[in-house]
């Protein structure tokens, strides 16, 4: 009897996917890890000799448009190429934008367009490789499909773990562009495996759900020119004033992304919907949510700038007698990830619904509070001379703890809450979370014109705690307002 060979017990596709997506990660999270040095690097050693307050903003807005491109990213796939090669054509983009970035020549042009391309790249791949994870199953396996999903979480994982040490090692001495080039390899590697296992895929994602009229796509293409040709001649002339420069280029994009929440709740909120009253209740309730993840966000992904920062200026970078870069640092993070995931896992299925949604956010914040906390402590320490780079890896470990709390139930959340008229759309508004985090997290290097280094922590430490408290303060009114548990509103 001849049977289907499979991905340990899975369809063999997951195996197409889960490499895939592991060498992209490998690719953005080996980039993440030297950005921000590259760019603040004097061009002496062969960086763009940007401040270290501007380098953490840049990498705030980057990491920003990543995720806020995810939503059209999913339209493209739903209505024009497919989820199959929206993956292919953002892979190759992403790594077309390795390439550029690797190109070693003295101009930063060539950096800014790579940049440009892994973002576009990404909002092709990132979201829709995932939708084809959950289409490789029959809708009524859930089991099989959840244990899928942990098995491609796995992949991440590894990607973001080997890729700081990898590339970080490569791009030491000022070899940024072979560190860059390590990336454009990765990403090749993951488009080549993805091509030779397309047919263990068996048709999944081939065609787009709602393919565009011709009309439609006529349409959208002098959408999309006038929107370009619109940003080209607001560029310009903004240039032509003589007051663009990077620094103020990420404030106004920065501005940007924190109208698009805002806009998107009130069109929500606000418009002819036909919004049942539980409905608008339940949005009450997830727009706190949304904010609390956004403020733990914030301080969570600065690991690519403010602390890597810290590893490079103010570390003994030195574990068990061995040598490290900065760059490895940020390998801790994932490692931990895939320690305690199937502990985590374990803990809220024994716990059942004995911890509430708006706990697990409020536990989270706490823990990344209180991980800032700390790093407050190693700053103080750090005026007197390098720190232990253990200091890191317990800052890493506490923020690992609140991400595990937080993240997993994220997008289980906005399903539950988004009222019927945008239940697919309103999955991307999770996305938009972490796009706010991340770009006000970058545009907080400013405080540290007004504050000391540790201040600077204890700060967004208080932000956090505070915020994490008041979930806690106000839980039971929230989960009334969910309706989660299928709590009555009044006893």
């Amino acid at each position: 009897m001849v049977t289907d060979r499979t991905f340990f017990g899975h369809p063999r596709g997951l195996a197409t996917l889960f490499g895939t997506e592991m060498w992209e990660r490998f690719s953005w999270y080996g980039l993440r890890a030297i950005l921000a040095t590259f760019m603040a690097a004097s061009p002496a050693h062969a960086g763009l000799g940007l401040s270290q307050e501007t380098s953490q903003a840049v990498v705030g807005v980057y990491g920003a448009l990543i995720y806020l491109v995810a939503l059209p990213g999913g339209w493209i796939a739903d209505r024009i190429l497919g989820a199959r090669r929206s993956v292919f054509w953002g892979g190759f983009v992403i790594m077309l934008g390795h390439i550029s970035m690797a190109i070693p020549v003295a101009s930063s042009l060539f950096v800014w367009l790579g940049l440009l391309l892994i973002i576009a790249g990404t909002g092709l791949l990132k979201p829709n490789i995932s939708v084809m994870v959950g289409r490789l199953y029959p809708e009524e396996d859930d089991g099989r499909r959840d244990a899928g999903f942990s098995l491609f979480y796995l992949g991440i994982n590894l990607g973001a773990f080997f890729a700081p040490l990898v590339v970080g090692w490569l791009a030491e001495g000022d070899r940024w562009h072979l560190g860059f080039s390590a990336a454009a390899v990765g990403m090749a590697l993951g488009l080549v495996q993805y091509v030779l296992g397309g047919r263990s895929l068996r048709g999944v994602g081939e065609r787009p759900g709602l393919r565009l009229t011709p009309r439609e796509r006529r349409r959208f293409g002098r959408l999309v020119a006038l929107g370009v040709v619109l940003t080209l001649v607001v560029l310009g002339a903004w240039a032509a004033t003589g007051t663009l420069t990077v620094d103020r280029f990420t404030v106004a994009l920065t501005l940007v992304i924190l109208i698009v929440p805002v806009a998107y709740f009130g069109y929500i909120m606000f418009g002819s919907h036909d919004l049942t009253e539980d409905e608008r209740i339940r949005m009450k309730a997830y727009i706190w949510l949304f904010v609390a993840a956004a403020i733990f966000w914030m301080i969570y992904d600065l690991a690519p700038s403010k602390l890597l920062f810290f590893a490079q200026d103010h570390t003994d970078l030195s574990l068990f007698g061995i040598r490290i870069n900065q760059a490895a640092t940020q390998s801790f993070n994932p490692l931990f990830i895939m320690i305690f995931v199937p502990v985590f896992a374990a803990l809220w299925v024994r716990l059942g619904t004995r911890v509430s949604t708006p706990q697990k956010f409020g536990f989270a914040l706490v823990m990344v509070g209180l991980s800032f906390v700390v790093m407050a402590v190693a700053a103080g320490l750090a005026g007197a001379g390098r720190v232990s780079v253990w200091w890191l890896v317990l800052v890493y470990l506490i923020q690992v703890f609140g991400e595990l709390s937080l993240s997993p139930v994220g997008l289980s959340v906005t399903t539950k809450l988004a009222p019927e008229a945008f239940k697919g759309q309103m999955l991307g508004i999770w996305f938009i979370a972490v796009s706010v985090g991340d770009a006000v997290g970058g545009q907080t290097g400013r405080l540290g014109r007004v504050l000391s280094e540790p201040m600077y922590y204890l700060v967004l430490a208080a932000m956090a705690i505070v915020a994490g408290l008041a979930l806690f303060l106000f839980t039971r009114s929230l989960r009334v307002m969910m309706a989660e548990h299928h709590e009555p509103a009044m006893r």
